[in-house]
Parts: C-alpha cells; structure tokens; sequence
C-alpha cells in the first residue's frame, strides 16, 4: 500500500504487491541440507509470551515462527507500505470501525487452523495495560473486537474514542497468537515455546541455541533450508571469526571495522540498510537532578553528535528527531537540541549549578557487543559531558547485566542516564513516542508530564492519518525536542555479513529476517 495514496482516500487499504516475490535460497546452501545458523547479539530473556519483552534478539525469532497480519518494509521513500500476510485486506468501514478480512487456508504449528477468534484473542490479550510489549493505541476497555465470521474481524474504538486507523501500522507489529494458547493467560503455555503460523516452528532451547525445524504446513510452501540456529553470541569478534570459519551462515551488528576486513571476501557478503531503530542517551526524568528539563537540555547541549557520527561510520545515520526516517511522521526538527557549549552553562546556571557545581556524582550506563561502538561513542559523550561540568562516570555492562538494569522501576532506574536503541518492526510512531513518553507507560525515563501526555493523545486522537501527521510534525514531535526527555543520538544502520553462498533473504529494517521459500 503506498501510504500517500491511503492518505488521500482514508477509505480502502488498496492490495499490494509482494516485496521479495522472487525470492529463493541459493541453491549452493539450500541443497546442503545444513541449518541455517544466526548469530544474535543479544540474549533472550526466557519468556516466549511475545507480549511479555520488548528484547529485540527474541523479536527477530517470532519473525521467523510467528504470522503477522501484515507486514511493513519501511523504506525511506515510504515508510508506510504495506504487504498483506495474514490478512487479505484491511478496509474502514467508518472513523471508528476497522473492518480485517483474513486469509484462508492457514493453520498453527500445533495444527488449529487459523480463525477470526485468535486475531480477537490477540488483540485484546495485547492491550492489556500490563503486557510490558505495549503495542496498543488503547486498554482493551477501550475496544470492541467482533467477528462475524471465522474470516471477518471488525475493530470497534469507539468507546475509546480515538480512530480504527491506529491499527493499520500496529497490524504489522504484534505477531498473531492462538487463540486456545492465550485462553490460559500470562503464566501458560505463551510463556513456555513459541506456536505461530510462520516458516519456521519452534523445537527447543538447548542452552544459547533456540532450535528451528521448517514448517511443512507452511501456507506460502515448506522453506527451502531445513531449520535455523539462532545462538546468542555477545562477542562481535567471536561472530565475526565464526562467519570467516564457516561456522556461522549469518551475524549481525558488525562493527565498522569488521565490514572493511570483509567487504573484500568473496565468501561473504554484506547487507547494510536505514534501520528502524534509533539509539539514545535516555535520562532518568523522574529523580534528580534530570527531573529537571533545564539540565536534560543542558546535556544535550553539552554532545556534538557529529563525532558520535565520526565515529560509528558506516553503522550511523543522521537524524534530528525521536523516532527513525522510516517511521510515519518523521521530520527534521528544527528545534532538536544541537551542540551548544554556551547554551549549555547558560542552562546549568539557569538550574542552580554554575559551571556544573554542586551536580552530584552521575552514572552514564552502555552495553558491550550488542549494538556497534558503545563504548567508545560512550567514552567521547562522558568526556564531553564532563567538559561542561557534569561529574558524569561510564559504566561498561555485556548484554544480560544491561539489560537487567535498563528499566524505570519505584524511585527511578539505575544510574542517571542510559545508552538503549529501540527498534519495531512497523512505521507506528507510538510505538517510540507513546511507549516512552507517556505516564501511563514510563518505560526507561520515567517521565510524567502533563503537556507531553495530553500531546501525545491529541496525535492519537486525530481523525484522520494525514491530520495526525500535521500535528507529530508541528506540536507533538517539538515539544519533546524542548522537554528532552532523552536524546535521539542517531539511527542504525542495520548490518548484517552472510556467506556468499546465502543470497535472497528479506532482511527488514528492524533486523528481523524473511527466510522463507517464496516460489
């Protein structure tokens, strides 16, 4: 769907055509027989309920095993296209009223066939205030799901009173669930293994490897390749040696200097897209002394991203806004914070701490062989932060340990500051912007502001998409830019390195993978 097209009519989601329709493993691979072993740069947490995390390394294995209703390319030229999987077409009826026609033929791995009551089971599992993925526009109060029949799901909102539009991007973010499986509820059979309708079935955990088979009910054909090996491997430079040895088929988040020691291999090749994902320095809003937006600004006034660019080479893109240029709404903000040394002490001054002084000890908290170059980038922002006068201190955490403390939680997460990328695989902005800065949620800063809030629902509310954008660009998106409740530092650039022999695969820019037989 192109989405400038869906703006001017608002009435019928229009068919589109496939993104890969060619799409094959290269023979070379496919007729080994081998799985195809992926090396993750992070771990997974243990829970399979897909609405129990938001870590990105499981994201990326219920793209394999999960079906979704649609799915969304996100290109820079357009954001907003849409390719029906699950769903055959997605329609208003009315403001209010979301009308979804579902495919036929489809079935769970653990053989149910796939029906209107397990979108309604999903949707309304998903919206639960609780469920930490917080992908709805509403509670599940707020919504009336029907179905008329075993194809036919109809999305009332009217007694949230915001638009049915909301769910044409969220279509594409929440994997559909079995109905029977959700019936039993966040300690049940969700939490113990993945069942989706995707290529791949889930089989076991067997230690840091979560085991894949092809699914041969598959609705599109069984996958070419018999199963996949998604290992967690925290080292950059052990995935790297891995993929040069031909252990591994394929690796992610290549540091910038590995891309230039392989780019030259004839053996491996390298994949590097605008991501989805943006990476921040998030403050923690909701204790001192970043609970005040004076020395939030400050900070931000204190880094010239532009190094951090320098520095991060061909993993970096510049962007001047909190979500991502392959998000609906993006816009370069006028009013993003920029480097400004002199504004800087004029807001320290401002705040009651002169040239810094007076400002206690502060922690600044990164991860290791997770995403390209924290630690480095992590060292130049504590060396400018101090130069302004802030006493901030870097702490170097592995994946595990950073991401036990990356969380808001009663008085505040720890430390003052943390380095988190966030990445969804749909163009919804609120998937960013409400998740993170709306007091219903907290997430990582903790912020509670009213003006923010009642932005952000005006947004929501809007009647219509391209009324909706107007206001991200023009209200909702400067505000944050003026209260900083963290600083966007860039967007990824997603890089992967795969044997040469691997050709064809869709790689999304949210780092999830198609890694089906199309044809």
């Amino acid at each position: 769907m192109d989405r400038r097209r869906f703006l001017q009519r608002l009435g019928t989601i229009a068919a589109c055509a496939q993104i890969n329709p060619d799409f094959l493993i290269a023979s070379a691979f496919a007729q080994s027989a081998r799985p195809l072993v992926f090396l993750s740069a992070e771990n997974i947490t243990g829970n399979w309920d897909p609405t129990a995390h938001t870590t990105l390394s499981q994201k990326n294995i219920e793209g394999f095993v999960m079906g979704f209703l649609t799915r969304t390319p996100m290109t820079l030229d357009d954001p907003g296209k849409v390719v029906y999987e699950l769903a055959t077409d997605i329609k208003l009826l009315d403001p209010h009223r979301l009308q979804i026609t579902l495919r036929d033929g489809v079935t769970f791995h653990d053989g149910k066939p796939f029906k209107a009551e397990d979108v309604k089971a999903t949707f309304e599992y998903g919206a639960q205030p609780d469920r930490p993925a917080q992908w709805y526009p509403g509670p599940t109060d707020t919504l009336t799901i029907t179905t008329p029949d075993d194809r036919t799901v109809i999305v009332d909102t009217t007694k949230g009173g915001y638009p049915a539009h909301l769910f044409v991007f969220l279509a594409s973010f929440l994997p559909i669930m079995s109905a029977k499986d959700v019936a039993e509820g966040p300690g049940g059979v969700l939490a113990k293994r993945l069942n989706g309708t995707g290529p791949f079935r889930f089989v076991e955990q067997r230690g840091n490897t979560t085991v894949l088979k092809a699914h041969e009910g598959y609705f599109k054909g069984k996958p070419a390749i018999p199963g996949i090996d998604f290992t967690f491997t925290a080292d950059s430079t052990t995935r790297m040696l891995s993929l040069m040895n031909g252990q591994a088929s394929i690796v992610e988040r290549l540091e910038p200097e590995q891309v230039e020691t392989v780019k030259g291999n004839p053996k491996i090749a390298v994949s590097r897209i605008v991501s989805v994902e943006n990476k921040y320095l998030w403050f923690r809003c909701s204790k001192p002394p970043f609970n005040d937006v004076r020395l939030r600004l400050a900070a931000c006034h204190a880094i010239d991203r532009s190094v951090i660019l320098d520095v991060l080479g061909s993993a970096g893109h510049a962007s001047s806004n909190f979500v991502s240029p392959v998000k609906f709404g993006y816009v370069d903000l006028k009013n993003y914070p920029a480097y400004d040394p002199d504004k800087a002490q004029a807001l320290l001054a401002q705040a009651g701490f002169p040239k810094g002084k007076g400002l206690p000890p502060l922690e600044y908290i990164t991860s290791v062989g997770f995403y390209p170059k924290t630690k480095e980038y992590g060292e130049i922002i504590t060396a400018m932060l101090n130069e302004q006068g802030f006493p901030v201190t870097l702490t170097v955490l592995e994946p595990a340990a950073w991401n036990e403390r990356l969380y808001h939680r009663p008085g505040g997460g720890p430390g003052h500051m943390i380095d988190c990328g966030w990445s969804t695989g749909s163009p919804e902005p609120d998937l960013v912007l409400r998740t993170h800065f709306h007091a219903s949620s907290h997430r990582i800063t903790g912020l509670e502001d009213p003006e923010v809030d009642a932005s952000l629902d005006k947004e929501r509310n809007a009647p219509t998409l391209e009324a909706r954008k107007t206001i991200l660009q023009t209200e909702t998106m400067p505000l944050l830019a003026a209260k900083a409740p963290a600083l966007s530092l860039f967007t990824s650039a997603m890089i992967h390195a795969m044997q040469a022999d691997l050709k064809g695969l869709f790689i999304y820019p949210d780092g999830s993978i198609d890694a089906a037989r199309t044809a």
